[in-house]
């Protein structure tokens, strides 16, 4: 038998208050026997009577658990890598506080919407690099969404392949280990590709059945990109907008079966990449037999409360005269 909970303070300061209570009770009986020069023996069933419910309360309140069976536990889920650009365009604020910090925090949501699934972090501008390998551990992969900044790449452009190429081979690499299991690759960006090879990786990932989702950030506007103490310029002193070039991202997600999503001034398609994500169906890792006990508290309250309906039916006379 194993138990729930263990004596506590509060459950020995109960039972030292009852037989405390109890036992100046049984020395007034006794007195008063003494006095009258009778018998108070009788006392001691009733004294027993609650004792035992009593008793049963407490052992109710631990929560004892016993008998033993077999339960499978099913490993279902997703591998999910999130690659994210951090090509200088990302600091414009046409979203607002700028695109890398409404990012940042939508990625915490979709962090919290799979915390059954493991995800990864892949970081990018014309290089990628891997951030966070696929993990369960949220707390981690939240510190690792909060260190996010266009400080952390170099920023000589924006090119797709480098991240969708290790995406790709990092989930052929785990499909090694783990078979069957579905694999998903979400890219944010602004959209401005100048990669020569994205089209051919997209198709591979097509070929593989690697889920691809698109999400373009930034406005068809665009804004002025923040740098140092002022925005930053061209080669003839001219300061640069970034504008959101949703095409290239709508290609990329056309050309691998998958969706792509905007988040802009007006609008956000976080909570409907979500639940797109949420649809695909996550397959079985592996299964395992555990031993499982429950808690059979309610037998010793069911005991108690029977006894304690007795002891108020059950009338003895304590002192016989």
């Amino acid at each position: 038998m194993t138990w729930y909970g263990n004596l506590e303070n509060t459950e020995w300061a109960i039972i030292g208050l009852f037989l405390l209570f109890y036992l100046l009770y049984l020395a007034k009986v006794r007195k008063v026997a003494i006095f009258l020069n009778t018998s108070a023996n009788r006392v001691f069933w009733k004294f027993g009577l609650r004792a035992a419910y009593f008793s049963l309360i407490i052992i109710s309140i631990l929560g004892p658990s016993f008998g033993e069976m077999k339960k499978e536990i099913k490993s279902v889920g997703k591998d999910i890598y999130v690659a994210v650009d951090l090509s200088q365009s990302m600091s414009a604020i046409d979203v607002q506080p700028s695109r890398i910090e409404k990012i940042k925090y939508e990625l915490k949501n979709m962090v919290s919407a799979f915390n059954s699934d493991r995800i990864g972090l892949i970081i990018f501008s014309s290089e990628a690099f891997m951030q966070c390998p696929l993990t369960f551990d949220q707390e981690a992969l939240n510190l690792f969404i909060e260190t996010l900044s266009t400080r952390l790449v170099p920023n000589t452009g924006t090119d797709f392949a480098p991240a969708l190429k290790m995406a790709l081979e990092r989930h052929l690499e785990e499909d090694k280990n783990i078979r069957n299991q579905a694999k998903v690759v979400v890219l944010i960006s602004d959209g401005e590709d100048f990669g020569e090879e994205t089209k051919d990786i997209a198709k591979e990932m097509r070929d593989k059945e690697i889920k691809t989702f698109t999400v373009g950030v930034g406005t068809a506007q665009g804004s002025k990109i923040p740098f140092r103490n002022g925005f930053k310029q061209d080669e003839s002193g001219s300061e640069v907008v970034s504008v959101l070039n949703a095409n290239a991202l709508k290609e990329l997600a056309d050309i691998t079966g998958g969706q792509y999503f905007e988040v802009n001034d007006k609008q956000n398609d976080i909570p409907k990449l979500i639940a797109s994500i949420a649809k695909i169906k996550g397959d079985m890792r592996d299964t395992r037999q555990i031993d499982v006990s429950a808690n059979k508290y309610f037998y010793f309250l069911l005991a108690a409360l029977f006894l304690a309906i007795f002891d108020v039916l059950l009338t003895i006379k304590i002192i016989r005269l």
